[in-house]
């Protein structure tokens, strides 16, 4: 008969304990869901729309996003890379958008500095407005790394998305990739649509796609049949170029200047009496051109536009930033201007 060894058997049991939990630990997930959340909600370097790690600083404006309440543009203040803050410099108002306003968008600030990124919730009860939030802090995200990129070298890639182009059949907005100073593709992310429109948008926007790519600018002949969404697609296209961080080795547009120059076109200002949208040359840190490619126009719009605009580029020029007063009796067209001027001077860096 077999004696029993009851330390031998403790001993045993002991180690298939310990084996066990290392094997279990060993089997964790290395990316758990809830680690995220509890490290600040930082997403792993790959994801999208991730703020870009490359000693990014200062502010950067995305393009205003349309909603059907009212338009939503965000403004991300930036460390070392990183979003130290986040701000609605223009979200839905009046009615009982004021209180949605209130409630969401702070909410949504506090959400992208946790996140880091775009990849962020809606809050409940506002989804337009976060829907709009989330669009054009994807944009101002994109402005950051195309300067990051620029800071890197030139031989970094960098994806610039153009502003939207309102056409009589519908928007138009150009993403393009730079790389080595060279435009590698070019897509349009929003093209008129529905009816006679899909047929024209199919045969069209695969040529100024090409076209872009071969031209390496804006300067692109139209498409026959195609006048209205050519031109909106060129127009986008020459912003998202205009976005393109100086020395960076990226393409430049049309009529491009040397490469201490940098011509940038500020996001769309809406205002009463119609769209502002401004244009500025940079050069050694100063604004040495300033012009107003969208103004108010029609009816007594012309005259005000006509006297005001003139005064408002000059005082750009001679400040050198949008501290300049309103032009009297021109009062929503200078707000405009202004608001138009800084989101320029914010993609300059500047």
């Amino acid at each position: 008969m077999r004696k029993s060894h009851p330390v031998r058997r403790a001993v045993l049991a002991g180690a298939a304990t310990v084996s066990g939990i290392v094997l279990l630990l060993s089997l964790k997930p290395a990316s758990d869901p809830g680690s995220a959340q509890a490290a600040g909600g930082q997403l792993p370097p790959a994801a999208a729309g991730q703020a870009p790690q490359g000693g990014v600083n200062g502010a950067v404006t995305g393009d205003a996003a349309q909603t059907q309440y009212g338009a939503v543009q965000v403004r991300l203040t930036m460390s070392g890379g990183k979003i130290t803050q986040a701000e609605a410099v223009q979200a839905p108002k009046g009615g009982r958008s004021d209180q949605i306003t209130a409630s969401s968008v702070p909410r949504l600030n506090q959400a992208v500095v946790a996140a880091q990124s775009a990849d962020i919730d809606a809050v409940s009860g506002a989804t337009y407005t976060s829907a709009g939030y989330k669009k054009s802090l994807q944009s101002a995200l994109d402005k950051a790394k195309a300067s990051a990129g620029g800071a890197q070298g030139s031989g970094t890639a960098q994806t610039l998305t153009g502003d939207v182009a309102q056409t009589q059949y519908g928007p138009v907005q150009v993403r393009v990739t730079v790389a080595g100073g060279k435009i590698t593709k070019a897509d349009a992310v929003q093209a008129p649509k529905g009816g006679r429109s899909d047929q024209i948008t199919a045969n069209s926007v695969p040529r100024l796609n090409q076209a872009a790519v071969a031209a390496g600018s804006a300067d692109i002949d139209a498409v026959s049949g195609a006048t209205y969404t050519s031109a909106g697609y060129k127009k986008s296209l020459q912003s998202a170029l205009d976005k393109a961080p100086a020395g960076g080795g990226s393409a430049q547009g049309s009529g491009a200047g040397s490469a201490q120059a940098r011509t940038v076109t500020g996001s769309v200002a809406q205002t009463q009496y119609g769209p502002v949208q401004v244009r500025v040359t940079v050069a050694g840190g100063k604004i040495t051109k300033a012009e107003a490619v969208q103004a108010p126009k029609g009816g007594r719009s012309d005259q005000i536009t006509s006297a005001s605009v003139p005064r408002l580029n000059q005082a750009a020029v001679a400040a050198g930033n949008a501290q300049i007063d309103a032009v009297s009796g021109a009062t929503y067209t200078s707000a405009g201007y202004k608001q138009s001027l800084q989101s320029a001077l914010d993609q300059a860096g500047g």
